[in-house]
């Protein structure tokens, strides 16, 4: 036997272990997959999404102003006009993801493959620029879309964001809008805007960069928490849309009894009472839970 019968095997066994360890080669990103997508980076790849967890738009109570605006500017970014990039904040559990969602949902309803939905999760910020290069390279008019931003005070990756929001050499894409949710105003803590304020030298000066950040939005829409009337609409809402009515019990008081036990009044926890209730009935629901924000 020659060194080189010897030599093959073993460097076939090697050249084997490598591509087994080797990373996944970076995914083909095809806009046309899908009408959603995930941004992933490390590789860098859109993951389409066949099944968006969202509600429908006839389901969201109490929020009437907050959708039209929006709906509004959506369908003109989505018939090819100028609109501005949104930021939807407030209390939590007050249907802000869930409005993006469904506001997509229902202008591709009416007009197939209008918009591509992009999500890009908050650790994945920095990698933004590089998503912006891929989207840019496409016809597809794209909604960008990232839940719960917000920023601590040693976090610098907002810098990432605000540069393509408006400034930047390239800035944003004309097939690209931004679509943000936070539970802050501001996208950061009232203590950390406090804090650096009480430090600095100019205190004006001192916040200014990051507190700019949410001035890049050229939409703004609060969400508060609904009353007692608007809850008692979202529960009745969702008993006749998935046919949850029985004469042995009464909704409303129940409903009332579970914001006590919850200790708060919203559309997340309108929601949590119909999953329970229908699961009481013995029947199962066709969406799945849509508002976590």
């Amino acid at each position: 036997m020659t060194n080189t019968d010897i030599l093959i095997p073993l460097l076939e066994r090697i050249a084997g272990a490598l591509e087994r360890i080797a990373p996944d080669a970076a995914q083909t990103s095809d806009l046309n997959a899908a009408d959603a997508f995930v941004w992933h980076s490390n590789p860098d790849h859109l993951e389409p999404i066949e099944h968006v967890n969202r509600v429908e738009l006839a389901l969201l109570k109490g929020i009437n102003n907050q959708t039209n605006q929006l709906a509004d500017n959506t369908q003109r970014f989505a018939n090819g006009f100028s609109a501005n990039n949104a930021l939807l904040w407030g209390a939590r559990g007050t249907g802000k993801s869930s409005l993006v969602k469904a506001v997509h949902a229902d202008i591709n309803a009416k007009k197939t493959r209008s918009l591509a939905l992009v999500e890009i999760h908050r650790e994945d910020i920095p990698s933004l620029p590089r998503l912006l290069t891929l989207l840019r390279k496409s016809d597809r008019r794209c909604l960008l879309f990232c839940d719960d931003l917000s920023f601590d005070s040693s976090d610098d990756t907002y810098k990432a964001l605000k540069g393509v929001l408006e400034g930047g050499i390239e800035g944003r894409p004309n097939n690209v809008l931004f679509y943000a949710t936070s539970n802050r105003r501001h996208l950061m803590a009232r203590d950390m805007i406090e804090n650096e304020r009480s430090t600095a030298i100019h205190a004006s000066e001192a916040v200014e960069e990051k507190v700019s950040l949410s001035d890049r939005f050229g939409l703004w829409l609060g969400f508060h928490n609904c009353d007692q009337d608007t809850y008692f609409a979202m529960i009745e809402g969702y008993a006749e849309r998935f046919d949850l009515i029985d004469p042995s019990i009464d909704i409303r008081a129940e409903a009332v009894e579970w914001t006590v036990t919850r200790g708060s009044r919203s559309g997340r926890v309108a929601w949590q009472y119909i999953q329970d209730l229908a699961g009481r009935l013995g029947k199962s629901l066709e969406i799945d839970d849509g508002l976590n924000t």
